[in-house]
């Protein structure tokens, strides 16, 4: 971690955390189909990634899907979720601006378990071809609960014959930087699900009424202008 620590002097921010909510709420006010709201959603995260790649984010946590999103949304919803995640995994493959900047994709949560077997391939495959650039860090949460990733962790601390001394080096996000921020939009002042319990301990948080995929890169600089300002005294 201290040479994580010294290569985070050389970005903007390390890494900024978003609960992008309000995809289906938008498509309600325009009496569109939930998936809709889905589809909007996701151009608005590519149009929030390119603009952090602007800014010199180091890493970008973007919670797409909660394991109750697959479990307790309707079928049909849930069906176009997966297309869309699909199409959107192969098209990061074929990206010539991930490339460019060097962003290596990273996966966590439930999914290798709860996607389509197809799906789960593409996964796979994006993250191992992409293993090996080090410039930035694209991290996509699927079926994830920050409660289920403390309770593995601890469950795989307690396996190990490693001598214990935090449980960050058994998270899902074991190899990612501390959060400095989380953009929550939507209109709700809360995290959810124990959201990255672990890497939010010191983190400011930005809440928005903006529903995401109204949220535009205009939006996300301005909260990243609004993190920039304050002062963090981390206890002091």
């Amino acid at each position: 971690m201290a040479i994580l620590e010294n290569i985070m002097q050389d970005y903007s921010v390390g890494h900024v955390a978003i609960i992008p909510d309000g995809n289906r709420r938008w498509a309600k006010e325009r009496s569109l189909f939930p998936w809709l709201g889905h589809k909007e959603g996701i151009t608005a995260y590519e149009k929030v990634i390119d603009r952090a790649l602007e800014l010199n984010i180091f890493c970008v946590s973007f919670w797409g899907m909660s394991v109750d999103n697959i479990k307790k949304r309707p079928a049909a919803e849930v069906e176009f979720l997966l297309k869309a995640f699909s199409k959107a995994l192969l098209d990061a493959l074929e990206n010539p601006r991930l490339k460019e900047n060097d962003v290596r994709i990273s996966i966590v949560g439930e999914w290798r378990s709860l996607f389509p077997k197809k799906l789960v391939e593409t996964g796979e495959r994006l993250i191992k071809e992409t293993k090996d650039r080090k410039k930035h860090v694209m991290n996509l949460m699927l079926c994830y609960d920050g409660k289920t990733e403390m309770t593995r962790a601890f469950e795989a601390a307690v396996a190990s014959d490693k001598p214990f001394t935090s449980p960050k080096e058994y998270l899902w996000t074991r190899d990612l930087p501390p959060v400095d921020l989380v953009i929550r939009t939507g209109g709700d002042s809360h995290l959810s699900a124990g959201f990255m319990m672990w890497d939010t301990a010191d983190a400011q948080l930005y809440f928005t009424e903006k529903l995401w995929p109204d949220f535009t890169p205009d939006d996300f600089e301005g909260a990243i202008k609004d993190f920039k300002s304050r002062e963090r005294r981390f206890g002091a």
